[in-house]
């Protein structure tokens, strides 16, 4: 059994008290840290900026972990945010939550356009703009060297990285560009 979580024994429900907060320090939510606010994610796409219909388009989101030091409830605090989550807005209606902001194609030895936990595969071409929220945990100390948990999660945004999709075909040669300047593609 976790802390938190309830546990059943022959119909009867045991829920776990939760762990108590240090006298004199008062129980704070994300709402209260509205005055503290996270660094926005880093977002990026492969290939940078384009994609191609009906193949995937990676996007990787960079969060880290961070303190911030301010005044709260009229005390000295130190604010700690921890990335939890990540919700990635591919911009077509598409949203996918991830416990990962994602990973490029190298270092994931991969080639590109093929599929990652993060990436996506556009169905029509156009300019599509992606956005990516992290939703951050967070814990305070009032100066007294321990950590206490932060009810709620805080978010940050970036926005604003436009995609333009292209529809590509194929056609079958015998011959390649290099030996023949005028066929089909070339």
């Amino acid at each position: 059994m976790t802390a938190g979580t309830p546990e059943e024994f022959d119909d009867i429900l045991v829920c776990p008290a939760t762990p108590p907060i240090a006298p004199g320090i008062p129980a704070v939510t994300a709402r209260d840290l509205a005055s503290f606010a996270p660094a926005r994610p880093a977002l990026s796409g492969e290939p940078e900026g384009v994609g191609v219909v009906g193949m995937p388009a990676n996007f990787v989101a960079g969060a880290a972990a961070q303190t911030l030091t301010g005044t709260l409830f009229g005390r000295a605090v130190a604010v700690r945010f921890t990335p939890a989550s990540y919700v990635f807005d591919y911009g077509d209606g598409t949203q996918l939550r991830s416990s990962s902001g994602g990973t490029s194609w190298s270092d994931l030895g991969q080639a590109q356009f093929t599929a990652t936990s993060t990436s996506h595969a556009y169905a029509q071409r156009g300019t599509y703009i992606v956005s990516v929220t992290t939703d951050y945990t967070a814990e305070v100390d009032f100066g007294l060297g321990a950590w206490h948990p932060v009810t709620g999660v805080v978010s940050s945004t970036t926005g604003g990285y436009p995609v333009q999709i292209y529809e590509v075909r194929t056609a079958l040669v015998d011959k390649t560009c290099a030996e023949n300047p005028a066929g089909p593609g070339c």
